[in-house]
């Protein structure tokens, strides 16, 4: 197979290693006396409850379940009840789900059993404000939080403190009942309580925390939900996010059944199959795509002129989620930005192919995964009069990959392990 299809080849088998069919089997709980509840929410979360009914050894007549997913993400299942709503910004779906659903689980023994399947995308679609706070407000905040450049641990320690559900609110009303969390991780470091602001296991973060976050990244708006963390961070009576060791986790447990780290070894083993050699950075790294972008493209050349720190050929690997700061009017997301910082930074240089993608299959809010940076990138991009350095500053990086016909476009994948990226070296 050429550069292209080897590139592509690696980010299917770094899905397909994600897929909940391939992962849920192995991690279900033991048949409980009582009722089986099912309850959801992410971009893998609808794929997820149709793996677990194909493979649930129960009786069928006390399974029962509301997962809610992205828009475009359903599947059929036969007793679980699949709602789809918006991401990444909440909608009035995501908040009528998330009310369903923490009713479903209330007023629950400890002959019951609830599952609650988690993936990526959960804390936009679990979408139910705190008590005083509209969904405006969490719309509002959201827009704010996706484009102050906040990483995404901040962002879901803010969000957490803005919501009636989040945070471990719903181990809370699920005790006494048995819970068990599977949980496919899209976030860096794989941390149960960031992984769609953590809704069934314990909270480390603070109001106070939040507060710190929205004043750090200068976010003012909107009024109420500013003004709700600041009074819950100084008031003494308000009651915290459920904590470790808190009761309510006693009968708990939350097990991670598809990681990045795994997504990656995947592809590592597609590239030794074709006689390259894999190097992973790394599973977990942040900051901003077009500064990432530049410490790749800097590591591709020492290896194009050292053959350090290993020799062509070679592919580089890395997971995690990238941020950034938008300052422009521009399309795109942070894979497409981080594809355009590399190819600026690489300018050209032969023998350097690349494919950044976010594996659940939508870059940010566009329709593509992401994008394909080739040796003549910019070579055609030129020939075309496109100003790279100007679709940057405007980020615009998907409408620059398109007139070049390089966005890569899966469609749904239904599952989510994060940012994907990979770059050849012949």
């Amino acid at each position: 197979m050429n550069e292209q299809e080897l590139l592509q080849a690696m980010f299917e088998a770094a899905v397909k290693t994600a897929q909940p069919e391939i992962v849920i089997s192995e991690h279900l709980p033991q048949v409980p006396a009582g009722r089986t509840i099912v309850i959801g929410a992410g971009k893998a979360s609808a794929e997820m409850a149709r793996a677990f009914e194909a493979h649930w050894k129960g009786p069928v007549e006390k399974l029962s379940g509301l997962v809610v997913t992205r828009y475009d993400y359903a599947v059929q299942c036969s007793h679980i009840e699949i709602v789809e709503a918006s991401h990444p910004v909440p909608d009035a779906a995501g908040e009528t789900a998330a009310k369903r659903i923490l009713d479903s689980v209330s007023n629950l023994s400890q002959d019951d059993l609830v599952v609650c399947l988690i993936s990526g995308g959960g804390s936009a679609l679990l979408s139910l404000p705190a008590n005083g706070l509209t969904l405006d407000d969490k719309q509002q905040l959201n827009r704010e939080l996706l484009k102050s450049g906040a990483n995404i641990r901040e962002m879901n320690c803010v969000r957490k403190h803005l919501s009636a559900i989040k945070g471990g609110r719903l181990a809370e009303a699920i005790h006494p009942a048995r819970l068990v969390t599977l949980m496919i991780s899209d976030v860096p470091d794989d941390d149960p309580d960031v992984i769609a602001s953590g809704p069934t296991v314990p909270d480390p973060t603070t109001y106070s925390d939040a507060v710190d976050i929205i004043k750090r990244y200068n976010i003012t708006k909107p009024a109420a939900a500013i003004n709700h963390l600041i009074k819950c961070a100084n008031s003494e009576k308000q009651t915290e996010t459920p904590k470790p060791g808190n009761p309510c986790f006693e009968n708990s447990d939350a097990i991670l059944v598809a990681t990045p780290q795994r997504s990656l070894e995947a592809a590592a083993e597609v590239a030794e199959q074709n006689g390259f050699t894999p190097v992973i950075l790394g599973d977990s790294i942040e900051g901003e795509s077009s500064q990432v972008a530049m410490v790749h493209a800097g590591i591709a050349k020492q290896i194009i002129r050292h053959q350090q720190p290993v020799k062509r050929p070679c592919v580089i690997l890395s997971g995690g989620e990238t941020t950034v700061t938008v300052n422009g009017d521009g399309r795109g997301g942070r894979n497409a930005e981080f594809s355009l910082a590399l190819a600026i930074a690489l300018n050209g240089i032969e023998g350097v192919y690349c494919l950044a993608a976010d594996t659940d299959g939508i870059d940010g809010s566009e329709d593509n995964a992401g994008c394909l940076v080739l040796p003549d990138t910019l070579n055609r991009a030129s020939s075309k009069q496109l100003k790279p350095k100007e679709y940057l500053a405007n980020n615009d990086a998907y409408r620059f990959f398109e007139q070049l016909d390089n966005l890569l476009i899966t469609g749904p994948t239904l599952t989510n392990v994060n940012d994907f990226r990979a770059i050849l070296i012949t």
